[in-house]
């Protein structure tokens, strides 16, 4: 999967540059360790962006503010002006976690989108070829960006219930924290709009999909399915998806 480098926060308020934001060793502070030292600019990006790497490297509980202000080379109180604390960052982080794993399900899903229109059979293989591929786009964040990608479903202690179960995901103010549950949404629909999927098996069917790729995601990563190749991953994950898209389309039940 092809390294996506979107940044978040850019809409959240911040300082005048350089005001109080030198970097940590010229002040007497330590800056080893630090990946780069940081020289004026945006420092609440730097400090997402150095957020984001300790979250590769040992998932939500590595992302700490004062750990990410040592690795940009700042202090600790410069770094408080950006975020009021830990949960702050970790929201930041989270928030771009969702929005690679959205942009590796549409890369995964754009090839398969299709180009047929209306109830046409091609139109209806498109659907559901697009179906498989953006399972296939959410897979492959998963397994690339293991830690990220445990830090996109970490629990919020900022916003702990957004969602509310409901299938109504949160898209009118730019935010990323649903995109990938929109999308999801969007190709379920397109399953029944081109007569793929009974209308009545509609309801529900975005938890059952997400819950299907989601799982078969933390059995490869932290489960018994974690030492399969490459090649058996990929087939593991035909079938699953063979099964799932199977009992979607079926033909209704007879009354």
């Amino acid at each position: 999967m092809a390294d996506m480098e979107g940044r978040t926060g850019s809409g959240a308020p911040r300082t005048a540059k350089g005001l109080g934001e030198e970097p940590a060793d010229r002040r007497g502070g330590r800056s080893g360790g630090a990946k780069g030292a940081y020289h004026h600019g945006d420092l609440r990006n730097a400090l997402i962006e150095a957020a984001t790497d300790l979250a590769r490297e040992g998932g939500p509980e590595s992302v700490v503010l004062r750990a990410a202000a040592r690795r940009v080379g700042v202090s600790p109180t410069a770094a408080y002006r950006h975020f009021a604390g830990q949960a702050e960052l970790l929201h930041a982080v989270k928030e771009l976690g969702q929005e690679r794993l959205a942009r590796s399900m549409e890369a995964g899903g754009r090839a398969d989108s299709g180009a047929a229109s209306g109830g046409s059979p091609e139109a209806a293989e498109a659907a559901e070829a697009r179906m498989r591929a953006l399972g296939h786009g959410y897979l492959a964040f998963a397994l690339s960006e293991p830690g990220l990608y445990r830090v996109a479903f970490c629990r919020d202690a900022l916003h702990p219930h957004l969602f509310h179960g409901a299938a109504d995901p949160d898209g009118g103010d730019g935010s990323w924290e649903f995109r990938s549950f929109e999308i999801l949404i969007q190709a379920l629909d397109g399953l029944v709009e081109h007569g793929r999927m009974p209308v009545e098996r509609r309801a529900g069917a975005e938890i059952t999909a997400w819950s299907t790729v989601h799982g078969l995601a933390m059995l490869l990563l932290d489960g018994p399915l974690a030492n399969l190749s490459p090649e058996e991953i990929h087939e593991t994950a035909e079938r699953t998806f063979d099964v799932l898209i199977a009992g979607l389309t079926a033909p209704p039940a007879p009354h």
